[in-house]
């Protein structure tokens, strides 16, 4: 028994730049797919990083619960619901996975929603450039119990050496009144290097001693590079055609990165030849995150 990802919902609508409104739209395609209602929905936890005009309070995820529609009545019977931002880098979508993991583990909550996403504080730049490299996108992960085999396995963590790989920040003083449409991301010359050992790191703990067969394993990763999936499994010992990526065309997509890309895999069919997804995230500190996923058996497939 363990947690298992019930629905996705994606938004990379283009008459808004609003990460509010997209993770909004998101979380209720993921609602509407799963066929959950919002107040079926204990707990929703943001893990976006870039928000509009770089606001600071309320959390976030306050407002896209409201955008949601979870427990927007107060009636004393209605459901309880309650939401919060846990942010660290591309690596905040699989930390909410492990929170979820123990709230799921209590019977508190029927279902934790996942959202992530990320916009230009100025929502007037929806692709990435050299100065902001992400792209603007919202994606939410329903997740669920289950008394099957499947599902996700333990989070394993790394923190690596040394100082941050990427650091974005409001410089007040150089930016005047324009502090609240303008970031500033700088970005080591090795920045790519650090992210991608501590990636290593973290899923090779997720694969040991699991046995598992590698070439029924998918891989998803954080994107903070072109290729940089590839480069992980090659590491790994996977091959590259079990590496699964979001839409780059607009650049990275930073914390919507892993749930866009098994949205696509998913919908695509592209995963029935594998039993597991790997799923392994990177950024910032440097840190990264990884944990192995088991996919639910087909429809009709013999026990």
């Amino acid at each position: 028994m363990g947690v298992r990802i019930k629905s996705t919902g994606i938004s990379r609508d283009t008459d808004t730049l609003s990460i509010v409104e997209l993770s909004g739209r998101a979380a209720r395609r993921a609602m509407e797919q799963g066929g959950v209602e919002p107040g079926q929905v204990g707990v929703l936890i943001n893990a976006g990083i870039f928000r509009d005009n770089n606001t600071v309070e309320p959390a976030v995820s306050a407002l896209i619960q409201k955008a949601a529609g979870i427990g927007l009545d107060y009636v004393k019977e209605d459901p309880r619901s309650f939401s919060f931002d846990l942010m660290n880098a591309g690596s905040g979508v699989l930390n909410a996975v492990q929170v979820a993991q123990a709230v799921l583990a209590t019977g508190s909550a029927e279902h934790v929603l996942i959202v992530s996403g990320d916009t230009h504080p100025s929502m007037a730049r929806p692709a990435g450039d050299s100065e902001f490299p992400y792209a603007t996108s919202g994606a939410a992960l329903l997740l669920e119990h289950t008394d099957e085999d499947e599902g996700f396995g333990r989070v394993h963590t790394v923190a690596g050496k040394g100082g941050p790989v990427v650091e974005s920040y409001v410089d007040v003083a150089q930016m005047g009144d324009k502090g609240r449409g303008l970031m500033t991301v700088d970005r080591v010359p090795d920045f790519e290097g650090r992210l991608l050992s501590v990636a290593t790191d973290a899923a090779r703990k997720a694969l040991a001693d699991t046995g598992i067969d590698l070439s029924t394993t998918a891989l998803i990763s954080s994107t903070p590079t072109r290729g940089f999936g590839e480069r992980l499994a090659g590491e790994l010992g996977l091959a590259a055609g079990a590496v699964f990526s979001p839409d780059l065309s607009q650049g990275d997509p930073h914390t919507a990165a892993l749930p866009l890309a098994y949205d696509a895999a998913v919908r695509s069919e592209a995963l029935a030849a594998y039993s597991h997804v790997l799923f392994v995230a990177a950024g910032g500190g440097p840190t990264a995150a990884a944990v192995l996923y088991r996919l639910p058996a087909p429809v009709g497939a013999a026990a």
